[in-house]
């Protein structure tokens, strides 16, 4: 119960967690790198040609090494016009120290539209966290049939030790009345005997109800999260066991529909088909454009914004991104009908479980009603094997009956007993379990919880 209380936490959160995703992202991203090198832009000194405003042609000309005699500007050896003036660009100047580089940034992302993906998570979530809660209310059913088991089972081994020594004690009368019989020559030393191992077959029985029970109360003591040791009195286990529970209807005057309703193992798969779906359309979604809104506002030392600064300095940017599915050979349609089928199998599992809760609601009704006539003719057995018992113990007072009859009559009294004892815990356990198929088993705890 405490792993389910967990499941039940972690689904609450995820669907919180799926929330999120409607709502618009910051991050923030920073960094330090060192260069060994510094960045320079020119492999060495520049010398640039510069111009000179013609009045005549109303243009800017180079400035270029002209032939006194011819007038026309002279080629070097490399072919190209000789500048007259040059300026010089030094390459110190265009060299900066990039050595330590602080950068950082601060993003913002606003889904606008993702296909139905975060709609469907959202959903998937929901549901995901009715099935934890549908599968804890599961477990704690189980949880409360087992406990019932163990409880009925200790009332029962309860009551047979307390047949086991009624019957010993019957056995012990005889024996001595017996060795008084072989005292005064009524009776034979093989009946003492005879009786003796009757006795010792008895007292055998009796230790072993008494082991059962003490490791029926450690089976319930596990089951109820106590120590295995732990001292308990149940209430039912010095009570004599004569009221049965009401007789079950049969399984035709049910409900099926509200069966179905009630039940938290039917209802996790109806949950789970539905979850199914939504992840059906996830992967549908995965065929639709997405749209966001980003912006961002990024920094870094140095900077460029104005000339090469070691400093602080940063801007913002905003802007939208859009991401349209084009051709994937079939990928992406392929996951979405292969989430289809999936959600077909859960439905068809589904359609299977409630098949096999018609077939426990048919089946647990019919054995309710045949463990409370079993328990009816061992009620009258039980009349019968008193009566005979009597019977019995009169005539061998009378000396009319043998001790062998005697011990007959107490053997069927013994199997009446037990009968009738095990009649009585089957009709209470089968009435726990045609409440669990039904689905009406109280859950405290569950409650409690709501």
């Amino acid at each position: 119960m405490l792993i389910r209380n967990e499941s039940v936490k972690m689904a609450h959160y995820q669907n919180r967690e799926a929330f999120a995703a409607y709502l618009p992202a910051i991050d923030f991203a920073g960094g330090y790198m060192y260069n060994q090198k510094e960045l320079s832009i020119f492999s060495k000194d520049q010398l640039l040609p510069t111009k000179t405003f013609n009045l005549e042609t109303q243009s800017y000309e180079f400035n270029l090494v002209k032939n006194p005699m011819t007038g026309e500007p002279i080629k070097g050896p490399d072919g190209q016009y000789v500048p007259e003036t040059v300026a010089l660009i030094p390459k110190e100047a265009m060299t900066y120290n990039i050595h330590n580089v602080f950068f950082g940034a601060v993003t913002l992302t606003q889904p606008v539209f993702m296909g139905g993906k975060i709609v469907a998570m959202n959903k998937l979530t929901k549901f995901a966290e009715g099935l934890a809660r549908e599968m804890r209310s599961n477990e704690a059913e189980n949880i409360i049939y087992a406990v019932d088991a163990a409880y009925w089972q200790v009332v029962s081994l309860k009551a047979k030790q307390r047949l086991a020594d009624s019957y010993v004690s019957l056995l012990d009368t005889l024996r001595s009345n017996v060795e008084a019989m072989v005292r005064q020559g009524v009776a034979t030393k093989s009946d003492l005997l005879t009786v003796e191992v009757k006795l010792n077959q008895a007292q055998v029985d009796q230790t072993k109800v008494d082991n059962g029970l003490v490791l029926s109360r450690m089976a319930l003591a596990q089951v109820c999260g106590l120590p295995v040791n732990t001292a308990m009195t149940l209430a039912d286990e010095d009570v004599s066991l004569t009221a049965a529970p009401a007789v079950a209807a049969p399984a035709s005057s049910y409900n099926m529909e509200e069966v179905y309703a009630r039940r938290p193992d039917l209802n996790a798969l109806a949950i789970g088909t539905r979850i199914y779906e939504q992840k059906a359309n996830v992967e549908k979604a995965s065929m639709m454009p997405n749209l966001a809104i980003v912006g961002s506002y990024s920094f870094s030392n140095p900077n460029m914004f104005d000339g090469f600064r070691r400093r602080f300095d940063g801007a913002f940017s905003v802007g939208a991104m859009l991401t349209v599915p084009i051709w994937h050979w079939g990928g992406n349609y392929n996951k979405y009908r292969a989430a289809k089928a999936q959600t077909n199998i859960a439905k068809l599992e589904l359609q299977n479980a409630k098949e096999m809760v018609d077939l426990q609601v048919s089946q647990s009704a019919f054995k309710a009603q045949e463990a409370l006539k079993t328990y009816n003719m061992t009620v009258a057995n039980l009349g019968k094997a008193d009566e005979n018992l009597r019977q019995a113990q009169l005539g061998f007072r009378e000396g009319v009956m043998t001790v062998d009859n005697v011990m007959e009559a107490q053997t069927a009294w013994l199997k009446a007993n037990s009968e009738n004892i095990d009649a009585m815990i089957d009709v209470h356990l089968c009435d726990v379990y045609l409440s669990k198929v039904l689905g009406t088993l109280v859950t405290p705890y569950i409650e409690s919880q709501k």
